[in-house]
């Protein structure tokens, strides 16, 4: 067993504290909010700390001084004052079926604060009721009142799809949410946490002063862990975690790099760890796909059926402006606000001038577990035919032998049923075009399941490049193209070259795919002088 205790398993700050696991001061940055907002919104993906950091507030509100000891907080609070705290979780709602399911959460929820504060049930509208219990409290403690709610949009986005259901939980939460605005005199703190945006009218209606932080620079790293916090905080965990999986530190660190970083939630955001992934790394001495593990992926693809479910992993590597994916869920016409609020897409860049954003999927966990997820819904091939491909490509190539693994691809792709491409887009030359990219981008991205492989977005180039212990391989593939032209391009555009230096052998690659023949026709292996290895054509 390492000496070092990881929170996989709890995301209360009094346990954490007190059992000795591995916290992450965030603590600076919870006194800064307390201390300049009233009513603050932070919305974050699944599992990256927003319920930490409302059990924080909760602690700390609640003057639990002992178990801030030795954080930045301390530095900063002098006079440690308590005050009664109102904490919701809307998640407690996410396997209702139906609305008096859902009342009956809340009025339980509302009814625990009633009994330990000795307020009078006498009320049946829950805004009243709410109402109610926080002037109750003010009068009686003669203090006011913290409000934290979190998740509150686990009962929408579990309906958003059913109008008469949301409309319903949008009235039942609207006036519950409206008494909160009403209240302000007795109010000391407001946080509310999401994973998505809803939109101002339809349940904030009232609550028009919320300060959203989900994409100040300030708070990028306000949940998760920032490269920083993994350079020096947590330096000490990588090392054990090195020595464990007999790696050096180096190794380590671009191992859970590639594999749970690359969260970007502003303009010039912090670099930001997926920090249940990156603990549950630590703590297994492994790198799974622990993102997916649950119920993740059931639940996206639930949402993703109401669109062409392939369009998901189109928009890795899109550009868009920030109103295009930072809109309101329950009114996008693309699934591409509902990706991006979720997790699965961040952002990569930035254009100042045009007021722009490149999102992609942040790491490897992601990728690979959108592709792995998706690609049987897309190719109507199930998991084991695609595990089954990556294993048996990954084999050929780490024994160097690129013809054989692409020979299995060769006749994977025959097997393709014809019907998972309408007779409208085969007769439109960019849809053809479109599918096959597609098709390689998600074959090549479940072989980085085991070898290292880089695949370009699919709506820009579609090169792809393997790494082994020995060799790199860079190809080019075409569509309705030729291997010359392939070729042509990995050397004009010197795709190859930055690895050149790097003492593993380079080669290179063309592939040819015909929309006619519906599968790879040509290709041609020349290694770094452009003389031949093997070329097959069909």
């Amino acid at each position: 067993m390492g000496r070092f205790i990881y929170p996989v398993d709890t995301d209360q700050f009094a346990q954490i504290r007190e059992e000795g696991k591995v916290y992450v001061d965030k603590t600076d940055m919870v006194f800064d909010l307390i201390s300049r907002y009233k009513y603050v919104f932070l919305s974050r993906p699944r599992r990256f700390g927003k319920s930490l950091l409302c059990n924080t507030f909760k602690a700390y509100f609640k003057g639990q001084k002992e178990l801030f000891e030795g954080l930045k907080i301390m530095e900063q609070e002098k006079e440690w004052k308590t005050y009664p705290v109102l904490h919701f979780d809307m998640s407690e709602m996410r396997n209702c079926t139906s609305l008096q399911e859902m009342t009956d959460v809340l009025d339980a929820m509302l009814e625990k604060y009633e009994t330990l504060y000795g307020t009078a049930k006498n009320i049946s509208v829950f805004g009243s009721r709410f109402d109610q219990l926080i002037r109750h409290i003010y009068n009686t403690q003669g203090k006011k009142v913290v409000v934290l709610i979190d998740e509150y949009d686990t009962p929408l986005m579990r309906n958003l799809y059913n109008e008469s259901m949301l409309e319903g939980i949008r009235t039942l939460l609207r006036g519950f949410y409206q008494t909160v605005k009403m209240d302000g005199e007795f109010l000391k703190f407001v946080f509310i946490t999401g994973v998505t945006k809803f939109s101002q009218l339809s349940i904030f209606s009232e609550l028009n002063n919320l300060y959203q932080i989900s994409m100040l620079d300030a708070y990028s790293g306000i949940c998760g862990i920032t490269q920083e916090e993994l350079d020096t905080t947590l330096r000490p965990c990588v090392e054990e975690y090195a020595q464990n999986l007999r790696i050096t530190t180096e190794e380590a660190y671009s191992l859970l790099k590639k594999n749970y970083d690359g969260y970007h939630f502003s303009e010039h955001s912090k670099d930001v760890y997926a920090p249940f992934s990156l603990f549950r790394a630590l703590n297994d001495n492994d790198t799974k796909n622990y993102w997916f593990e649950s119920s993740t992926m059931t639940a996206l693809i639930e949402h993703l059926q109401h669109y062409p479910i392939r369009t998901a992993l189109e928009y890795d590597g899109v550009r868009v402006a920030e109103d295009e994916f930072n809109v309101s869920c329950e009114y996008a016409d693309t699934p591409m606000p509902l990706l991006y609020q979720s997790g699965y897409l961040s952002i990569d860049k930035y254009n100042p001038k045009l007021r722009s954003f490149i999102l992609h999927f942040p790491n490897k966990e992601v990728r690979s577990g959108m592709v792995s997820g998706l690609m049987p819904l897309v190719l109507k091939k199930t998991k084991a035919d695609n595990n089954n491909l990556a294993a048996n490509m990954a084999e050929a190539i780490i024994e160097c032998d690129l013809s054989t693994a692409l020979r299995k691809l060769r006749s994977y792709i025959a097997k393709i049923p014809y019907d998972i491409i309408t007779k409208e887009e085969w007769e439109d030359k960019e849809s053809r075009e479109s599918f096959y990219k597609l098709l390689m981008y998600m074959v090549f991205s479940i072989l980085n399941s085991i070898v290292d492989t880089e695949v370009k977005s699919i709506l820009g180039r579609a090169d792809v490049v393997i790494k082994t212990k020995t060799d790199i391989f860079v190809l080019e593939l075409k569509v309705d193209d030729t291997v010359d032209n392939a070729l042509a391009q990995i050397d004009d555009k010197g795709y190859s070259i930055p690895y050149e230096a790097d003492g593993r052998r380079v080669t290179k690659c063309g592939v040819s795919i015909s929309s006619e023949a519906r599968n790879i026709t040509h290709w041609r292996i020349v290694d770094v002088e452009g003389d031949v290895i093997d070329e097959q054509k069909w």
